[in-house]
Parts: C-alpha cells; structure tokens; sequence
C-alpha cells in the first residue's frame, strides 16, 4: 500500500535568499512596531508632579552661599534621613520614595526642583511636597550653622495628564529600531555571499582519487 500524503518541504536557505532585499527592513519595522505599540499598551501610565524650594541667604550670608547650599541640599533630598520623614506625609514607605522621587538643581539659580513619578496623579504631587517638606525641616534645624534658609517657592500639583510616552510614540520607536536592525542585516547579507563565491573548491584526496581512477 503506497502513501499518497504529500509531504510539506521546509523553506530551503535558496527560498529565503530569494526575497526581495527590503523584505528584512520591512519585516524589522512591522516586528519592532507591534512590539513597541504592545509595551506602550500594556504598560500603566505615569504621571510626574514637581515641587520647587529655593534657598534664601539669611542677614549673615549672601547669594553665592545659598547657590552652594541649593546644590548641597539638591544632592541630600534623595536621602535616608530626608526620605524617612517624607514618608510619613506621603504615606508610603521610604524605599518608594527612593525610587519614585528625583532632585534637580540649577547651575545659576538657588533652587531645588523635587519630582515624583507614580501611576496615581494625586499620589505622586503628594510624594514630591512631602519629601519637599521633610527637607525644608531639616535645612530649617541648620540655618543658625549655614546661615541660609530654604523656603517652598511652588507645591507640586496633582498632573492632568501622563508623562510617559504613549502606543503611538513606543510603536514609532520600536518601528525604527527594528527598520535599523533590518538594514544592518541587509548589509551583513551579501558579504556571506561574497564569502561563499570566493571559498576555494575542496580537492579530492589521494586515495578517492585512486578509487574513482580504477572505477573508469
């Protein structure tokens, strides 16, 4: 009994070289752009509020002192002993203040911008006042040793819309990096090409070549 099913071959390497060059940029940029529009999809959106305290000189300092002081107290916001008073007032602990809350400073303004980034808008302006908070107190206890004040310039509010990037801007990220990923393949190709044309035909050794000598 014979068997009439027909067997399915798989691609061979010749079908695949046979496609058209665009056909890896095109397939990179599609892969990449499902790709980025599905991780800005699934991902929850956040949300940044910004609190702002400045740094005032004091009847015994001056404005370069405080510029100093805004940068120190910049660099200390982020702080075990700040964080843990903040914590009380945010109402979450230290360690997601640490990673939610970043401090800027500015080279020629005594200012100290606080941030927070969460994926509640209400929960991230309160994060960033009260680790502004807890460090207004702290420089408040070292004023009568720095001679410098630090005073809350703007309450951070709560934000109306996200700061992360949406489906659209993730799917056109992702559609470019893999449109690269596909060129650069597209360049890799034809050197394999070049390699396989100029390898050297292999030579029989001796003793096939006596064997197909005595068979004529």
């Amino acid at each position: 009994m014979t068997d009439n099913r027909v067997h399915r071959r798989p691609l061979r390497p010749s079908r695949l070289r046979a496609l058209p060059p665009w056909s890896l940029v095109a397939a990179g940029v599609l892969a990449g752009g499902l790709l980025g529009g599905g991780y800005g999809v699934l991902r929850a959106p956040e949300y940044t509020a910004t609190s702002y305290v400045v740094a005032v000189p004091t009847e015994r300092s001056d404005t370069a002192t405080a510029l100093g002081f805004a940068q120190a107290y910049g660099r200390v916001a982020t702080q075990v002993a700040v964080l843990g008073d903040a914590q009380v007032w945010a109402g979450v602990p230290a360690a997601t203040l640490r990673d939610s809350v970043r401090a800027a400073t500015s080279p020629d303004a005594p200012m100290v911008a606080v941030s927070a980034t969460s994926d509640r808008p209400a929960r991230a302006a309160d994060m960033a006042n009260a680790v502004a908070r807890a460090l207004t107190r702290h420089a408040d206890a070292a004023e009568a040793d720095t001679h410098v004040e630090l005073v809350q310039f703007s309450r951070a509010v709560t934000p109306s819309a996200p700061t992360s990037a949406s489906a659209g801007v993730t799917g056109l990220v992702g559609a470019s990096a893999g449109g690269l990923l596909g060129a650069l393949a597209l360049l890799v190709r034809p050197r394999r090409r070049q390699e396989e044309t100029l390898r050297p035909a292999s030579v029989p050794g001796p003793a096939l070549a006596a064997d197909a000598h005595g068979q004529l």
